[in-house]
């Protein structure tokens, strides 16, 4: 049975779409089998697997709809293939802003994407969903269906406060709508340990939630935001990167911690 992580933090810009992919590309070169589920209908997390979102027939958009399963519409992109490290995708892109409206007066509206990956779990060691930075209805279902939370921050001030609003959410869907929902850790993003306040935060973090924070760090890095342009997890773009290995890394400790974290 996979285990069903939500990449998600309610402040935008942290890296959670760049969390998604990279760590979807290292799981899969460490030899996980993974489906990368992208709920953001701008689609980023679709276009940097190399998915061409406006070329696709089927999206996560007909899955919330149940107008065909996840097996008919997630598919491995060629350009990942090729690179060596091939992971599922089922992708977005801007029908998927409608889903919201026209799921409001449906039946079991909020665990649409949990049943459908019901259907596929065993396929998969590992299912990595990317949310939008908001408290959506297609956030819910990403919540619903996962059994944990992986939360991307950057250490500065105002991510201590976010945070708190998020923890926050997870209690509220942990006691009304998913009992296995929990925070799995906080991954500490585009980190430069020059700075001062960001060694402050950091030490913060880990005074406060302990084993929650991940050991891996992922630095600020030129070569992961420059990936996107070509289609590509930065993992796949340039190995041999920092950045690149500090995914690996964080991929090899999430698969040891697994659900115990």
């Amino acid at each position: 049975m996979a285990q069903i992580f939500c990449i998600a933090n309610q402040k935008g810009g942290v890296g959670k779409t760049t969390t998604t992919v990279n760590l979807a590309a290292a799981l899969a070169h460490i030899g996980q089998r993974v489906l990368l589920v992208d709920l953001d209908p701008q689609g980023n997390a679709t276009m940097g697997s190399g998915v061409d979102k406006r070329a696709m027939e089927l999206s996560v958009y007909d899955v919330l709809l149940e107008s065909a399963s996840i097996a008919e519409a997630a598919v491995v992109p060629d350009k990942l293939k090729e690179a060596g490290a091939g992971y599922a995708v089922l992708g977005a892109n801007r029908e998927l802003a409608g889903a919201e409206v026209e799921l409001v007066g449906e039946e079991r509206r909020e665990r649409r994407l949990k049943d459908a990956l019901a259907q596929v779990s065993a396929d998969y060691d590992f299912v990595l969903i990317d949310c939008p930075p908001s408290l959506s209805m297609l956030t819910l279902n990403g919540l619903c269906a996962a059994q944990g939370v992986i939360v991307p921050m950057q250490c500065e001030y105002f991510a201590l406060e976010g945070l708190a609003d998020l923890t926050n959410t997870i209690r509220q869907v942990h006691a009304n709508l998913n009992r296995d929902l929990r925070l799995i850790g906080l991954l500490r993003m585009m980190f430069d340990a020059r700075i001062t306040l960001q060694q402050q935060v950091s030490d913060q973090l880990k005074a406060h939630y302990g084993d929650k924070v991940f050991d891996a760090i992922i630095p600020r890095n030129v070569r992961l935001a420059e990936a996107p342009s070509y289609g590509l997890p930065g993992v796949l773009f340039d190995p041999a990167a920092k950045g690149s290995k500090a995914f690996v890394a964080f991929a090899e400790e999430l698969v040891a911690r697994g659900l115990r974290a």
